[in-house]
């Protein structure tokens, strides 16, 4: 109950066609940049920050969408990041990759970050298409967090 009270919600009769389509978008941009940017994991964060520092003055509704997105872009970052650096260090110095245990250890992280970034890549298109119809959808821990920047924010 405590935990409703503190969410922040819209109504999807509240947000006009402009907003949804913004909101909508923020999600998109992370996607396409994604898709873009691959294999280097900074031009999919650096694209979502680029769209939220544009929205910033935008209508609540908008910011709290770009908001999310940017804060869920910034969580797979760091995943991404170190797959991707692992993965250029095995290329470049083979050597030092000798043992079974480590490449069991790669093998796992790196089906840990493919298995996170195929859920983000669903939940991305699914909130995209939702909130392109006005419905408000908020991410497990990723909308707690947006809720709390968002409130702060206001706030001062």
């Amino acid at each position: 109950m405590e935990h409703l009270e503190r969410t922040i919600n819209f109504s999807p009769r509240a947000v006009t066609a402009d907003e949804r389509e913004y909101a909508s978008n923020s999600y998109l941009m992370s996607l396409f940049a994604l898709f873009v940017g691959l294999p280097l994991p900074i031009f999919n964060l650096l694209a979502t920050v680029i769209f939220y520092l544009g929205n910033r003055k935008s209508t609540a509704f908008v910011k709290w969408h770009c908001t999310q997105a940017l804060i869920s872009q910034l969580f797979i970052f760091f995943f991404n990041t170190v797959a991707f650096w692992w993965t250029i260090r095995i290329i470049f110095w083979q050597e030092e990759f000798l043992s079974d245990a480590d490449f069991n250890r790669y093998v796992s992280y790196i089906g840990i970050v493919i298995f996170i970034n195929i859920i983000e890549i669903f939940s991305t298109i699914y909130t995209s298409i939702q909130t392109r119809k006005g419905i408000h959808v908020r991410w497990f821990l990723f909308g707690d967090i947006t809720d709390n920047l968002f409130r702060n924010e206001n706030h001062r």
